[in-house]
């Protein structure tokens, strides 16, 4: 990846709608060169998916939770069960295993908070190895993104 990847790949992060004659201006390359290079982006798998990103409270998602999950210990195997169970329920935005007090961390988003409370007991239900679940409620989100910067290695 060289330095005119990064630049196109720091434009399509923030409006993967601007057409290439635009990309390529702000580059300093031909619209077909740049068309090349997010195909070759794409294949590569650098660039995942082109999405619009909602925002949850439009759609009846005005909650969002920070989840901690602790998992029985000596139980790892957990950790790709309860991975393939995540992805199947798009309410789960993040889920991160991590170090400290903690096993595992979820960004959930739900209506309100039985509608969270409802959820959580079908996950504990179906996921009988996570013994807790901490909880912490956003009250007003400060920063949310899903910005990569493209530096240079």
């Amino acid at each position: 990846m060289d330095d005119f990847d990064r630049r196109i790949l720091a434009i399509v992060q923030r409006d993967c709608t601007r057409k290439a004659e635009a990309i390529a201006e702000d580059v300093g390359l031909s619209a077909s060169a740049v068309q090349r290079r997010l195909r070759a982006l794409r294949l590569s798998g650098a660039i995942r998916a082109e999405v619009a990103v909602v925002d949850p409270a439009a759609v009846g998602q005005a909650m969002t939770f920070i989840a901690g999950l602790e998992i029985e210990r000596e139980n790892y195997d957990v950790l790709e069960r309860l991975r393939i169970w995540a992805a199947g329920h798009d309410r789960i935005q993040q889920l991160y295993y991590v170090t400290g007090a903690v096993d595992m961390v979820a960004v959930i988003l739900a209506r309100d908070v039985a509608d969270y409370d409802d959820f959580t007991a079908r996950l504990m239900h179906e996921n009988p190895l996570i013994r807790r679940i901490t909880t912490n409620v956003v009250l007003r989100p400060l920063k949310t993104g899903v910005y990569v910067p493209p530096e240079a290695e």
